[in-house]
């Protein structure tokens, strides 16, 4: 059986025989171009060269690039969807163009990998008057040439969404399904942005299978585009000549071809299983699963399947994001992978994974990678101890909010938003999680309610920020939601510098501006390069685990006997307010006696810097951070 890294290299030494420079793949988060958080597609790095830059490799490129792809994680634990995966490419920017690359494809695919042909269909597009671009009727030709030399005659089919297969082999379809562009539809293409028409090769995994008889789409008309899982595109081969102006579309200066075909599907399709899961890049996470669990995925119905598949695609996705210097958080790519990890935890739950296990699977997706990205592998202790800190942090916050989300829909029957907010809020239980949750349990969910929920959490925001006006004056000099923020840092770095430097440190004052924060404590000599390291990776840690901030009213007397920190007892009344960061009936962060105003959750603050610390008195060192 041909393993990925046979297949890998034997794309690259096919097209490097044909005059390809071999470049290796671009990290994940991509260099330069801040209109995208991930390298999504093959194409993406070689924008400035399609475009008409001269690469300094020549006209002829081929890589194996890595991906990531956030808006299909929904998608995820049917037989083919990931999140993370690698697209071989090649490319000519200006040189050969469709007969040549419609060829070799099909040589590669037939010879190389020996698939049968008569398991190939494929597709071109339909043209569009508007867009004053016409039928690639140069494509079909090409693809019924190719076709004969196998005795297969290729029959041309239009309108095949509508009225099925019809013995077709060859499908038009419009810009919906064979454009392409990083945008998308070429509505949807920003000026400037390149895109063409394109020609999908799919992979026919049998009609004796009975795909679309068992899916949801088994009263439809069956057709390549189909998603029963009979047909898995392998291949897009796009002839990027087109740029978008103010007025349409132009010619670009060259004629170019990008080619990408889905590594994963490829090894599918040349191992004549349609679940991409059983090949070699997902078995042995799935059988350390297997092994962990004491359950078995190939006796397992395809809806048990589901969590095998997404744990594998997660933990593969997060390790090879994390090794491309991508850490979990609240904020752009971080979030990402912060949601990766929880959901692979959620899932392991279905699995009657109790305990923290994902640390476990790292090892074993830097064996699967160890050849072509051996900088996993070297970073693999590192990753471990990002990603166990990680599951462990929400296992602490997971069970206590899945117990108080259950109590709420066996009383509502539903999800809304006050529920949602109200379990982020206590529990720091993310909205996306809420959702799974009653999906899964089939509750009814209010509409809008991502909308809701962020009009909710921003109302609170607002409401602890002027909630305490008038009252609190601690060293802020407004209210704005930039001091807000600072203000609860300040709680956090207190609590910081108590867990390094020990319990003696006491507050001694604060001045916050929206410029930066200062920060007085107890304390009797100057911090080291290394505290002052580990007070700011202590607070920014707590600031990535998106904590939430709870209010209490209680009589000053009760909070101070519940653990609440003063340190200037008489300024306050009888009745005070106490706020506690991190869940306040078990383990907090912080929790002290203050007016206010607070953020609702760690998260919205960003990462923050000490950038000085010196002598405020004798006794008393003062630290200056900013964001």
């Amino acid at each position: 059986m041909m393993t990925p890294d046979q297949l890998r290299q034997k794309y690259l030494d096919f097209f490097q025989a044909r005059d390809h420079a071999i470049v290796p793949s671009a990290p994940l988060v991509p260099e330069n171009d801040p209109t995208t958080l991930f390298t999504g597609s093959g194409m993406q790095p070689m924008v400035p060269y399609l475009l008409g830059q001269e690469h300094p490799l020549g006209k002829r490129i081929a890589d194996s690039q890595k991906c990531f792809r956030a808006e299909d994680i929904e998608e995820v634990g049917d037989n083919r969807h990931t999140t993370f995966f690698e697209m071989l490419g090649n490319w000519s920017l200006g040189d050969y163009f469709k007969t040549q690359q419609l060829s070799w494809f099909f040589e590669f695919l037939t010879e190389e990998l020996n698939l049968d042909p008569s398991r190939l269909y494929v597709t071109v597009f339909a043209g569009n008057q508007q867009l004053k671009i016409g039928k690639d009727q140069q494509s079909v030709q090409l693809w019924q040439q190719l076709f004969a030399k196998h005795n297969i005659k290729a029959k041309v089919v239009d309108q095949a969404e509508q009225q099925g297969l019809q013995n077709g082999r060859i499908f038009y379809y419009d810009e919906t399904k064979n454009w392409w562009s990083r945008a998308g539809v070429p509505a949807d293409m920003p000026v400037g942005e390149p895109g063409g028409p394109d020609s999908e090769l799919f992979y026919d995994f049998g009609l004796a299978q009975g795909f679309h008889q068992r899916s949801e789409f088994k009263d439809q008309p069956c057709h390549v585009n189909c998603d029963c899982g009979r047909f898995l595109e392998i291949g897009n081969s796009v002839f990027m000549q087109y740029q978008k102006t103010k007025t349409g579309f132009q010619e670009l200066p060259q004629k170019n071809v990008d080619f990408g075909g889905g590594f994963e599907r490829i090894l599918a399709a040349v191992q004549d299983d349609p679940d991409i899961f059983k090949t070699q890049l997902f078995q042995p996470v799935i059988t350390k699963l297997e092994q962990l669990t004491n359950q078995s995925y190939a006796d397992a119905s395809e809806l048990a399947k589901h969590p095998f598949r997404v744990i594998a695609d997660h933990v593969r996705a997060a390790v090879m994001l994390i090794a491309d210097g991508v850490k979990p958080g609240n904020k752009e790519q971080s979030y990402f992978v912060r949601r990766l990890l929880r959901r692979a935890v959620r899932y392991g739950k279905q699995l009657e994974l109790e305990k923290p296990f994902l640390g476990d699977l790292v090892t074993t997706v830097a064996e699967i990678y160890a050849k072509p990205y051996p900088e996993v592998q070297e970073q693999q202790e590192q990753i471990q101890q990002v990603v166990t800190k990680e599951e462990q942090n929400f296992h602490r916050t997971l069970n206590k909010g899945l117990k108080k989300f259950q109590q709420a829909i066996d009383d509502l029957q539903q999800l809304d938003a006050q529920t949602a907010f109200e379990l982020y809020q206590t529990y720091g239980f993310p909205l996306e999680l809420s959702l799974e949750e009653a999906k899964q349990a089939q509750i009814k969910i209010e509409s809008k309610i991502k909308d809701k929920f962020a009009q909710l959490k921003k109302q609170h925001a607002q409401q602890s920020r002027t909630a305490s006006a008038g009252k609190f004056k601690g060293g802020l000099e407004d209210q704005s939601v930039v001091t807000t923020q600072y203000h609860t840092a300040t709680h956090l770095l207190h609590a910081a510098l108590r867990k390094i430097l020990g319990d003696q440190v006491e507050q001694r004052g604060s001045n916050i501006t929206a410029k930066r924060l200062r920060f007085d404590f107890s304390h009797t000599k100057p911090l080291t390069a290394t505290q002052i390291q580990q007070v700011e990776d202590q607070v920014n840690d707590w600031i990535d685990q998106d904590l939430p901030i709870n209010k209490q009213t209680m009589s000053k007397a009760a909070a101070l006997k519940a653990g609440a920190l003063a340190f200037f007892v008489e300024r306050y009344p009888a009745e005070v307010d106490v706020y506690t960061i991190g869940d306040p009936d078990k383990e907090w962060v912080s929790k002290e006696l203050c007016g206010g105003p607070h953020v609702s959750s760690t998260g919205e603050i960003d990462q923050l810097k000490i950038f000085k610390e010196k002598s405020a008195a004798a006794g008393v060192r003062r630290i200056y951070a900013k964001t």
